[in-house]
């Protein structure tokens, strides 16, 4: 399964998995950026001696490999995609150290808040519980609503005229939150509590570059199906 792949072998290779949002995150940013790159479906359940020595410490992906060196968490390879390739499409980091700084922090309140709120959605053993999580969900997107007002300048995307590190990192789990709402039958992006997150989400989902590589909700549900059946769990 391939990028935007070149004529020849491309100098950027990604491993991944198709439903992690971290692995399409790193995906989103090269295609924002208009990289050529190969993309590589890994194994969790059986992980490939590329994965393995390309990222010995946690053997997790993506990983992206330039030019053979590998460069390992998702954040981090997307900012090193924007300093790398500076001359490439937009970027995705602002140029006010300011700036920077308040993108940084909610691209961590992302990994930090979000992320682990919504775990108990993916992986909680009752509905009851899955709801409850779905909730807390609701919560911590409304703090995103507040920080697009406050990144956006009024403009479509966290990052202004463009897609920005923020859109990015939150935009990767745009699928699974929108798988979350048929799981748990809970709006967690709901107009009528974060209107301007859910005409951003909108937005960011049908940018090219984007909507290739967001996975689809059904998919994404007969996955989830498949693996709860796996682990035990109803």
């Amino acid at each position: 399964m391939a990028g935007r792949v070149a004529d020849k072998d491309p100098e950027l290779k990604v491993l991944g998995v198709w439903s992690s949002p971290f692995v399409i995150r790193a995906r989103v940013a090269l295609n924002l950026k208009g990289l050529a790159y190969r993309y590589v479906e890994d194994n969790l359940d059986s992980k490939s001696e590329l994965l393995l020595a390309s990222n010995p410490v946690h053997g997790k992906v993506p990983v992206l490999l330039h030019d053979g060196r590998p460069v390992c968490e998702s954040r981090v390879i997307v900012e090193y995609i924007d300093e790398a390739f500076p001359a490439s499409g937009p970027c995705l980091l602002p140029a006010d150290p300011y700036r920077r700084a308040v993108d940084r922090f909610w691209a961590s309140y992302v990994d930090d808040k979000l992320f682990p709120t919504w775990i108990p959605v993916y992986n909680g053993r009752t509905s009851e519980d899955r709801v409850a999580a779905a909730r807390q969900v609701v919560a911590v997107l409304e703090k995103f609503e507040r920080a697009f007002d406050e990144c956006s300048g009024g403009k479509a995307f966290f990052g202004g005229d463009a897609a920005g590190l923020v859109d990015v990192v939150l935009g990767g789990f745009l699928g699974w939150l929108r798988a979350s709402e048929v799981m748990c039958g809970v709006r967690v992006i709901d107009p009528a509590k974060t209107p301007l997150l859910a005409a951003w989400a909108d937005r960011f989902a049908a940018l090219d570059g984007v909507r290739e590589v967001i996975p689809d909700v059904q998919r994404l549900l007969e996955y989830n199906k498949i693996r709860r059946a796996r682990r035990g769990l109803p």
